[in-house]
């Protein structure tokens, strides 16, 4: 092949007339049973050598194909290859459509196999190093979202909240460090901290298909290092027969003993061959109980450790998710598709939390005794608590959180493809907002007893350090009267608003080039995104003399753990409050101070253009070129500083701006080693941007009375993670459905951005950051480098022979990823981590049964343990344990239209544990545990 003539063959076709067009061959690809377009079929003209890879909507076309009589060959993963002869004319266009599949089109169109076939077709035909779920492969697992669909993707995790999966997490990194779009468009987040959008927010009942790219080519976003997950909803093009799908499911979980109600509708029809509309709503009101331990202040005192504090939570839970799409589509004429599609997803959380908690005070210059009148007992892992006036007081609070959250995503965007032989444009313009939402709710309603020398003495077993278990050694009698607790404060969120909005437009106009052995690309564009988030935040606290627990009192709290009676009812406590409202007295001072402190806004405008090249052969596609993204930020936020002395707060507006640029260059090479071998090479840089939270300026400081000066910034000169990229795969697809790959990834991060403690002597800052003096102060910083090398593997398979029905998935990957930070703010004194949110080992399995009318499948997901948080020195880190879950589906078909099926989540009752390692061993910081989840239902198509 004559590579070193592409560059000039190219610039010469650009600059001189073009010459007559040979004939076109263009045409479908579908099932036997004509119902579903098999997107990525391959196409091979045998005599040329040269591939076409069918469009979503099954169709193919090769250009400036030279007359004669020529084999085209169709394959698709689960299916027998499939010839034709065509006689190509002079000029004009012939059309060669293929059928593939058994003679009923069952292979291809619904259960395991089919849906395997279609993710390992779409994997092999794909230009980057990616994965693929389709719309059915998400319905044979028993998920409840977006988020925990896509575990079952290699190197695909999630980190859960109440047990229900929440961000994604790709190749064991941070969540931060991945990108999510929707139909094109990149989504904001809707909560007020972070950049990773929850997923949990979308109901995965109106997808059509997530692909997680891995390695990125220069039309792409470079904002991503660990993937970009790619979220699609249906196209009425999807198909060549009208569906409509009706879903309807309860739901029971052990916990809270409720059934309830899911149901979705899907349709797609098409009103002529050239237009069509597609959409679906989908609705899921869940309620669930979670049982939770943390602990926190922990202290060693002379050898025996302990928590300072320890608070037993019972959460009662009801969520409810409404998600629906629209798309039309529309062929306007033979070159030009043209779309318009929307989203609109509402995510509202109910949560009651009961809290039992033991505030034991400074324990530090407590050390072991063994008499019994001590304050503090020590006996291998039981300690013993004596109230004390002269040593020791126990602060007993039992409170209550009545808080509702309402997120929304929402997304439209309009745009097109226009495909003229040799030239070729996509095209589109959206918006996107994504917003959090909290009013008057109580968060908590507490309640407080301090105990001195009443004689309460209390005991904690700390054998089991995911459980410690209190007990009541000696009750004075009061412990449990609720008449001897009084309001200590009602925290009023008045007001939490958090907006996230983006618009964008972008043009793609690209030239082929027909040359000896392949065909050559040039494609160029441009993509500007307007983006804009704030938060504002009121909050207000209320006392009130003569108002106790006993007035509020509720039922018992239905916790399995320990007993936490009595505590304040779910709503009788904001009942109150508003029916009374006159009646509390108004703490300005902290109100002032909460409230002003959380108030940012920014703007984040990025500016980007691409040029890259392509080259195709019968073997062999290189995609390289270069992206370059201009950033301009405005920042707002507050200068806010408490004086306790003077018992006044000051608040001083506060902007920043600035502007940097990058440069992206990317390289993707895809080799056909042979018809069932796919090697691969990908190296890129990419970015990911500060959190805009973190990047606006809110610096709040307290000072105490003896002057001393806390305070916890943002940072307006954050850097944006930068990383080089580098990835090789084998992928070997089998003569039956299945597949068996391999990966390695690596990547060099610079700036990677960490949270830190400062004191006032220690470096960069000596105590003053931006002109604000501190004593000690928390500001998130650039780090230094860091590396992550990993490694996937991938099996699946559709079994035969005596096996026949049977198939199984499995997928494991290996991260290595570390980094350094500095010992309390110290950058003298540095020190390895693993990378926060980074999984080491994380891993899926899946053994399926799918014949005739039965289909089973059990499915496992593994995640290793992750840095959560980092403390002062890594004696107080936060830990997440490992977690393994196994979830169950089964599913009967009654006949073509109508299946019952049954789920059931979490079979295991896998639990959440968070941990630190002071005192060189393992130590509460949080416990969950959530049981089980049935579900069943019937779904019936039209």
């Amino acid at each position: 092949m004559k590579y070193h003539y592409l560059v000039g063959a190219a610039l010469t076709a650009l600059v001189l007339p073009a010459v007559a067009k040979a004939g076109e061959v263009t045409g479908v690809v579908m099932d036997a049973s004509d119902t579903i377009a098999l997107q990525a079929a391959e196409l091979t003209i045998e005599e040329l050598g040269r591939k076409a890879t069918a469009d979503r909507d099954g169709s193919y076309r090769f250009y400036d194909v030279p007359a004669g009589n020529y084999t085209i060959v169709a394959s698709y993963v689960g299916a027998d290859p499939v010839r034709q002869t065509v006689t190509v004319p002079e000029s004009g266009a012939v059309q060669l459509n293929f059928v593939m599949g058994d003679s009923e089109g069952q292979i291809l169109v619904i259960g395991q196999s089919a849906n395997q076939a279609s993710a390992l077709s779409r994997k092999r035909a794909s230009d980057t190093v990616s994965d693929v779920l389709t719309r059915d492969a998400i319905g044979q697992f028993p998920d409840q979202n977006v988020a925990e669909s896509l575990r079952r993707l290699p190197g695909v995790n999630i980190l859960n909240d109440q047990g229900e999966g929440r961000f994604v997490s790709v190749r064991g990194l941070d969540p931060e460090l991945i990108a999510t779009s929707l139909n094109g468009v990149r989504l904001p987040a809707p909560e007020s901290d972070v950049r990773s959008v929850a997923l949990d927010v979308i109901s995965s009942d109106i997808i059509e298909s997530i692909e997680v790219i891995k390695s990125l080519t220069p039309d792409m976003d470079g904002d991503t290092i660990g993937a970009s997950v790619e979220i699609k909803t249906t196209s009425a093009f999807d198909r060549k027969t009208d569906l409509i799908t009706l879903k309807a499911e309860g739901s029971y979980n052990d916990y809270s003993g409720e059934v309830t109600p899911k149901a979705s509708l899907d349709f797609s029809t098409r009103l002529s061959d050239n237009f069509g509309i597609s959409g679906g709503i989908s609705y899921y009101r869940r309620e669930f109980e979670t049982d939770n331990i943390e602990a926190d202040d922990w202290f060693d005192a002379g050898g025996a450790i302990f928590a300072g504090e320890v608070q037993y939570r019972d959460y009662d839970v009801e969520r409810e998710r409404i998600s629906a799409t629209l798309g039309l589509d529309l062929r306007a004429g033979d070159s030009t598709e043209l779309y318009i599609k929307g989203i609109w997803s509402q995510f509202d959380d109910q949560e009651f939390r009961r809290r039992l908690t033991f505030d034991f005070g400074d324990f530090e210059d407590f050390g072991p005794t063994s008499s019994s009148g001590s304050a503090v007992v020590f006996d291998d892992s039981t300690v013993t608590i004596e109230g004390d006036d002269s040593r020791q007081r126990i602060g007993i609070e039992r409170d209550v959180k009545d808080r509702f959250e309402r997120q929304r995503i929402r997304s439209i965007t309009a745009g097109g493809e226009s495909d003229w032989g040799d030239w070729f444009a996509e095209y589109a313009v959206s918006w996107a907002k994504s917003t959090e939402l909290e009013n008057n709710n109580i968060d908590p309603a507490e309640f407080r007893q301090r105990f001195s020398d009443d004689g309460l003495v209390i005991g904690f077993d700390y054998s089991d350090p995911q459980v410690p278990q209190y007990s009541v050694v000696k009750d004075p009698g009061t412990f449990f009267d609720p008449a001897e607790y009084g309001l200590n404060d009602i925290e009023l969120t008045v007001l939490s608003d958090s907006e996230d909005e983006e618009y964008s437009a972008q043009f793609d106009l690209g030239r082929r080039f027909q040359l000896d052995g392949g065909e050559f690309t040039v494609q160029g564009g441009f993509k500007g995104r307007w983006r804009d988030k704030s938060y504002n935040f009121d909050v207000e606290f209320y006392e009130l003399d003569d108002f106790g627990l006993s007035d509020v009192v509720g039922a018992d709290a239905t916790y399995r753990i320990a007993d936490l009676n009595p505590l304040p009812g779910f709503t009788e406590a904001s009942d109150f409050f508003f029916a009374n409202f006159d009646q509390f007295d108004f703490q300005s001072l902290d109100s002032a101070f909460d409230s002003a402190v959380s108030d940012y806004a920014v703007e984040e405008d990025v500016i980007a253009g691409y040029l890259l090249s392509r080259w195709d052969s019968a073997d062999l596609r290189v995609i390289g070129g270069v992206r370059y993204e201009r950033t301009d930020n405005t920042m707002n936020g507050n200068l806010v500083t408490l004086n306790e002395d003077a018992e006044t707060v000051t608040v001083a507006p506060i902007m920043f701006e600035r502007d940097y640029d990058i440069w992206l260059p990317s390289l993707n090479i895809r080799y056909e080693a042979q018809p069932d071998l796919i090697l691969r090479l990908a190296g890129y840089r990419s970015l990911v941007r500060p959190k805009l939270s973190a990047l606006a300026p809110r610096f709040a400081v307290e000072e105490n009375e003896e002057g001393e000066r806390e305070g916890e910034f943002g940072n307006p000169a954050l850097q944006p993670y930068r990383a080089w990229n580098f990835d090789a795969s084998a992928e070997w697809y089998m003569s039956s459905n299945g597949a068996l790959t391999a990966a390695i990834f690596y990547k060099d991060i610079d700036d990677y951005i960490v949270n830190a403690v400062f004191e006032e002597d220690s470096e960069p800052f000596n105590g003053s950051f931006n002109g604000v003096s501190f004593d000690e102060a928390l500001i998130p910083l650039n780090g230094d480098s860091a590396q992550v090398f990993g490694l996937e593997l991938g099996f699946s398979q559709a079994l035969s022979g005596m096996l026949d029905g049977f198939i199984i998935q499995a997928n494991y990957t290996y991260t290595d990823a570390e980094g350094t930070v500095f010992n309390d703010g110290d950058i003298s004194d540095p020190r390895d981590i693993p990378l926060p949110a980074t999984s080491k080992h994380t891993g899926n399995i899946s053994l399926g049964y799918d014949k005739g009318p039965i289909d089973i499948r059990l499915s496992g997901t593994y995640r290793d343990s992750y840095l959560d948080e980092l403390g002062d020195e890594a004696a107080f880190d936060r830990y997440v344990d490992d977690h393994f879950q196994l979830d169950l589906s089964a599913k009967y078909r009654l006949n073509d239209n109508i299946q019952f099926f049954y789920e059931w989540v979490n079979v295991n009752n896998a639990k959440y544990f968070a941990y630190n390692t002071f005192g060189s061993q393992v130590n509460n910081l949080q416990y969950e545990e959530y049981s089980w989840t049935m579900k069943f239902g019937a779904r019936v198509n039209f």
